[in-house]
């Protein structure tokens, strides 16, 4: 790959740069496409995500912003897998929801907040590589889709719980295996692969072609964005071994069982074996069936069968 082609992660991007106002083209892009409506972000807002530390974590990062119709919008990206993680997203909505809404205040004042999981590792069984939640309200016995009535500016209004309750995406990046055609397989294949095609039109790629190249960054940013990704890699071999090392190790541990299971099966055919064998011989010396039974444990069934 040539130096030009070379762009940063944007899990750096989140962590560095696109907390920055002027680079807020980047994200909204990214979210204008995925949400399937122009979003203008007003602000970062400060969450335990956004403060930087030299402790930072690098297998999650996360953003907190708010767009332009007062919504809240949380991005993660997540280099590892974490047990949990649905209730822990969860949490974080509700945490988000609780966090802007003042004690006393009416509800209509509760945020419409947007969950958005960037996944590296994989989650579970699914054959797409983006997964959308929501709440809706259907009824059990129409099928029709509810409409709560509220007021908005003194007027009443009628709306879908799902212009309410938050939203949630789920983007698993190693499961995309495609030719990206769309703006939206565009920004996947750079969220999996760091490349950007160079006649890109997808909204927020162009500007991230100007501003997330490598070697724009200045020395101490390189190093220790070349720190950032050596400890995600061997953090995912040290994972990858450690999965191939219980695979093993369970494999070793089904075949001394096999083997133990076999030779105690074998025994137990053996003894089994025996008493049959006993049990003919007692019978055609006309030993008496209960006197059979006795020495050899086997039923009047089994004895009447030899």
């Amino acid at each position: 790959m040539e130096q030009k082609d070379k762009y940063i992660r944007f899990d750096w991007a989140i962590k560095r740069l696109l907390r920055n106002k002027a680079n807020f083209g980047v994200l909204e892009g990214f979210l204008t496409v995925l949400l399937g409506e122009n979003i203008h972000i007003i602000e970062i807002l400060e969450s335990e995500g956004n403060q930087q530390r030299e402790d930072d974590k690098f297998n999650r990062v996360d953003i907190k912003a708010r767009n332009s119709k007062d919504e809240i919008i949380l991005v993660e990206v997540q280099n590892t897998r974490e047990l949990y993680y649905l209730e822990r997203i969860l949490y974080g909505v509700a945490k988000t929801i609780t966090e802007h809404i003042d004690l006393g205040e009416i509800y209509s004042n509760v945020k419409k907040v947007y969950s958005i999981s960037i996944l590296y590792f994989d989650i579970g069984q699914g054959s797409d590589y983006l997964y959308h939640g929501q709440n809706t309200f259907l009824g059990v016995h129409t099928g029709d889709h509810l409409k709560v009535t509220t007021k908005e500016q003194g007027v009443i209004v009628r709306k879908l719980p799902a212009e309410i309750f938050p939203e949630y995406f789920l983007i698993r990046v190693n499961e995309f295996n495609k030719v990206a055609v769309t703006p939206l397989e565009e920004w996947i294949e750079y969220l999996k692969t760091g490349c950007i095609r160079p006649d890109t039109k997808a909204p927020g790629l162009e500007e991230a072609r100007k501003k997330l190249v490598y070697y724009n960054m200045d020395i101490a940013e390189k190093l220790a964005y070349d720190r950032h990704i050596d400890a995600v890699m061997i953090q995912n071999d040290v994972l990858s071994t450690a999965k191939l090392e219980g695979q093993e190790e369970g494999r070793q541990l089904g075949f001394r069982q096999g083997i133990e299971q076999g030779i105690e099966q074998g025994i137990e055919q053996g003894i089994e074996q025996e008493k049959m064998v006993t049990a003919r011989k007692l019978k055609s010396l006309n030993i008496p069936v209960g006197t059979i039974m006795e020495v050899t444990g086997l039923s009047s069934e089994e004895i009447e069968q030899l």
